[in-house]
């Protein structure tokens, strides 16, 4: 019973994963998601980026870090989201300052609902 659950958190997690990056680019005109599919998509190719890209990026980059008090880890968020838009069909981001802003805009909206997917 209790893997079932989990199974229904984690789908109910990148749904609302999903709303967030389709509010995210409502917000912002230099991110563009063609439908909730694909923001269902955007949402998990981004935690699996956080999840197995990220921490060895983190790894590689401790110097210019710690040389920017963590500020570094915002640029890197940006790449990660870059890199969703060039594998996904159909989500586009406009440059690197618009793909900041997305993922500070996301960032914040996953917090207020609750969504921990790829923590």
């Amino acid at each position: 019973m209790s893997k079932s659950r989990d199974t229904i958190n984690t789908l109910l997690q990148l749904v609302l994963a999903g709303v967030a990056v389709l509010i995210a680019q409502y917000i912002i005109p230099g991110v563009h998601v063609e439908s909730f599919l694909t923001a269902l998509v955007v949402a998990a190719l981004i935690a699996l980026l956080n999840i197995t890209v990220k921490p060895l990026l983190i790894l590689l980059t401790i110097p210019i870090t710690i040389l920017t008090l963590g500020l570094f880890l915002l640029a890197l968020n940006a790449i990660l989201i870059l890199i969703a838009a060039a594998i996904i069909p159909g989500f586009t981001v406009d440059g690197f300052w618009w793909a900041l802003l997305f993922g500070l805009i996301l960032g914040l909206i996953n917090s207020l609902l609750g969504v921990s997917l790829g923590e």
